[in-house]
């Protein structure tokens, strides 16, 4: 697995936080230092020589490549939105701006599209004034939107008009997919354009690292709706709490809202296929809980289940490729007093469906810090 970082060419500029800082405070990080992928290590550490899998270490550089003051830095964001987009924005503009000196900062709109000239969107003039306050927003002060990338020459068409050097690009897989695509290009051109992809999703399923920005958000705001729906279950007999929350093919906001709750009793996650019916269904588990303490929380995931409910169904995809899902909560909340229904007992369920509230919140604090430290160290 490549995991060695391109230098654009030799970098002989020295960095402006040497004016601000001595070389010990600055904490500068040298191109040799690395982040082992696996903290643990077996019996038989590996000898010397040995292929450990590791990345490139961010952080500040003692030489830089680009001089700030004739730099033109961009910034965009794409896919769904997330708490703490705009604590990233805000810090790589403050970083840039008060920490190396750039003072040509522009966002793109709406992700990839923004780059589109058929859209005809503006670029937006990015200063630490316009975006002082914006962390305490949710969404995205650029806007965002999916797809965008089936033409990536024309939008490299459009940073080379721009006299953009650096772009920041903040999303999810098909977003660091473009970045990629974009580098490619403009390397092929002899551009001298650096790309930087921060990672973005509210599912917390980006491959190689442990936490992505506006989970714990995210997790945060849905235990509120597992404390609504277990005050309603145990409100009334045979009391049922259903609560659907985001995750696509990940069930971590759901298994975290539910370990944070401590009320939930079934959590239904993509990663483990269940059944409805039979002695092993959920249904007759739910019936079990019933009867011996009277009410029941369940937690599902949106992409739980999915087997089931798209066993005859052609598969549809949205704008960044992904296949949209089936309704799990609706066919539940059915299916479950179908259930009971044909069983003679009278149940009282209530279907809580959070959505995107959970998304388009502003960032809680720990997740604030954890974006201002993402956006400094791409800096």
């Amino acid at each position: 697995m490549p995991t060695t970082i391109k230098n654009l060419g030799p970098c002989t500029i020295d960095s402006p936080l040497l004016k601000k800082y001595s070389q010990r405070d600055a904490a500068f990080v040298g191109d040799d230092i690395r982040i082992r992928l696996n903290a643990f290590i077996g019996k038989n550490p590996p000898k010397g020589g040995e292929h450990i899998d590791s990345f490139e270490a961010a952080g500040p550089r003692e030489k830089i490549f680009f001089d700030p003051e004739k730099t033109r830095v961009a910034i965009t964001s794409c896919g769904g939105l997330c708490p703490g987009i705009n604590d990233v924005i805000r810090s790589l503009v403050m970083e840039s701006y008060y920490g190396y000196g750039v003072r040509n900062i522009i966002g793109i709109p709406y992700g990839y599209n923004g780059l589109n000239p058929d859209y005809n969107y503006k670029p937006i003039e990015l200063t630490p004034d316009f975006v002082k306050s914006i962390h305490m927003q949710g969404g995205s002060i650029l806007g965002s939107s999916r797809g965008g990338t089936k033409d990536m020459d024309r939008l490299v068409d459009t940073l080379e008009r721009l006299n953009v050097n650096i772009l920041y690009t903040i999303g999810g897989d098909g977003t660091l997919r473009g970045a990629h695509d974009i580098a490619m290009i403009a390397e092929k051109r002899g551009l001298k354009l650096a790309v930087v992809g921060i990672p973005k999703t509210i599912d917390n399923d980006i491959s190689f690292i442990q936490r992505s920005f506006g989970f714990e958000t995210a997790f945060s705001i849905a235990v509120d709706a597992i404390y609504a729906a277990h005050t309603e279950a145990e409100g009334a007999p045979n009391g049922i709490g259903l609560v659907k929350l985001m995750g696509r093919h990940s069930g971590f906001i759901a298994a975290n809202a539910a370990l944070a709750s401590s009320d939930v009793n079934f959590v239904l996650v993509p990663e483990v296929p269940f059944e409805l019916e039979g002695p092993n269904g959920l249904c007759a588990h739910l019936e079990e809980r019933l009867q011996k303490r009277g009410h029941a929380v369940i937690c599902v995931d949106e992409g739980a289940g999915q087997e089931i409910l798209q066993k005859n169904s052609e598969k549809k995809y949205d704008a960044s490729g992904n296949v949209k899902l089936a309704d799990i909560g609706v066919y539940l909340k059915e299916k479950i007093q179908e259930y009971f229904d044909k069983k003679g007992i009278e149940i009282n369920l209530k279907y809580i469906d959070p959505s995107y509230m959970i998304r388009s919140a502003p960032a809680v604090p720990n997740d604030s810090i954890y974006c201002t430290l993402l956006g400094q160290n791409a800096v």
